[in-house]
């Protein structure tokens, strides 16, 4: 009698450890939403050349983020050859603007899949290209080819799987189901923005992370705030460097003054020009010059992981330089996207100077006539200085230098510049109520 007490003690025992697994098993398979096995959406869903759907063979113009990007197209789909492409169905973390955790990873993945592959499709979601409610990008499905591969994938439904994506579409769009399925599965297996870890991509500081076309954008909404942004070190001058950089979408480059004061040591290291920076810093408005600039940088050696270091990110670089159109720097004008505030989650249109869009940039310019100058001679340090007053066509621009020296170390006056017509490399500046061309080397006025 014992032993058969024994014996049912022991199958009791068994049974509860056996519903005790079964449990844990089942609630494991609910979690995933796959009973435990990862399904391949993307290798199940196929592109069909055959359906009513718009389709047309692209090339990539230039990556923007996660979830846009612009190809080249025929002229029948788009005047300017140029799609502006917002993926379907996905919204990766943003990597313009305001910079969100995951976003280079999101960026990174979409540049690497395109980049390798042998051919790409976008494909339309019913029989009819369709824009975006900006009215300025087309919404589709974009379809790649891998190098060793014969079939496309779906690079939506790809993203959206890898857990590259915050928000999921609807069932109603033509992949839609598979979106769904690819959505759960990445949030159940905790992938990526999903994983509840940190961005090992991401500065976890104090600072908006931004980058410049949004801080030029929106600088007054950002008085006295500490941001951090990227971008490409073109000129050191006056304890101040310049720093700029190019955004894609609306093919321009966007730039700030940074002033270091009297900083020493391994700041200045990396505030080289060419370097391409991560700087953080304060900004404020700089009364004298009634321009916005950053101040306040801080390096600690002591500690190189401190979101709030400014940092090197790469040598080599060098400044752009963009050749720009006299009139259009004179009186043109560009419509950009700004916010009304900073909690505000809308934006809103609002027309800017051109030239105060690009302030801080490296420009160039040609043929411009100078038809009067002016040298500074107030015993300062300015003393030689010149503001050169050119002409091209009807239109006037101001290039400004600092004291300017030949090779032979000879001092530059107005007669070497006088009537003469000059090429100018230099900075987009703004002085006593108009924009100018600041100039700081010799070697950057060429002389016809």
């Amino acid at each position: 009698m014992k032993n058969i007490k024994k014996l049912l003690s022991l199958l009791l025992a068994l049974c509860v450890l056996v519903a005790c697994f079964a449990g844990c098993k089942d609630n494991t398979a609910t979690q995933s939403g796959t009973n435990g096995k990862t399904v391949d959406y993307v290798e199940k869903t196929k592109l069909n050349m055959d359906s009513d759907t718009k389709k047309q063979e692209v090339t990539v113009k230039s990556f923007i983020d996660g979830d846009t990007t612009h190809f080249f197209v025929p002229s029948d789909i788009s005047d300017d050859g140029t799609l502006k492409a917002r993926y379907m169905g996905i919204n990766t973390p943003e990597s313009t603007g305001k910079i969100e955790e995951w976003d280079k990873k999101a960026s990174t993945f979409t540049k690497e899949k395109l980049s390798g592959a042998t051919s790409i499709i976008v494909e339309s979601d019913n029989n009819q290209w369709n824009v975006d409610s900006t009215g300025g990008r087309h919404l589709v499905w974009v379809w790649y080819k891998p190098a060793d591969s014969e079939d496309y994938r779906c690079l939506n439904l790809e993203i959206v799987q890898n857990g590259l994506s915050i928000a999921c579409g609807t069932t109603a769009d033509r992949y839609g189901d598979a979106m769904s399925s690819a959505f759960q599965q990445a949030k159940a297996q905790k992938l990526n923005v999903f994983s509840g870890e940190k961005d090992p991509d991401f500065f976890y500081g104090d600072a908006y992370e931004l980058d410049l076309k949004h801080l030029r954008t929106n600088i007054s909404l950002y008085d006295n705030a500490k941001v951090a942004f990227e971008g490409v070190i073109t000129y050191n001058n006056n304890n101040s460097v310049y720093v700029e950089e190019y955004d894609a979408e609306t093919d321009m480059y966007y730039g700030m003054s940074v002033y270091y004061g009297y900083e020493t040591g391994a700041l200045l290291n990396i505030l080289k020009v060419g370097n391409r920076v991560r700087v953080v810093g304060t900004v404020t408005y700089y009364e004298t010059g009634g321009t916005w600039q950053v101040s306040g940088l801080k390096y600690r050696e002591m500690k190189p992981d401190d979101p709030g270091n400014t940092i090197m990110i790469s040598e080599g670089n060098k400044p752009a330089h963009r050749e720009i159109d006299a009139s259009v720097f004179a009186t043109g004008t560009v419509d950009a996207e700004t916010m009304p505030s900073l909690e505000s989650e809308e934006t809103e249109i609002k027309t800017f100077d051109y030239a105060n869009l690009i302030m801080s940039t490296s420009v160039s310019m040609k043929n411009l006539k100078v038809v009067d100058a002016y040298t500074t001679n107030n015993g300062g340090e300015s003393d030689g200085a010149m503001t050169l007053t050119c002409k091209v066509g009807d239109t006037f621009v101001d290039v400004r230098t600092i004291v300017l020296y030949d090779e032979s170390g000879n001092l530059l006056t107005e007669s070497d510049y006088m009537n003469k017509t000059i090429d100018v490399k230099g900075i987009v500046d703004y002085f006593s109520g108009s924009y100018q061309i600041k100039v700081f080397t010799a070697s950057d006025i060429t002389v016809h």
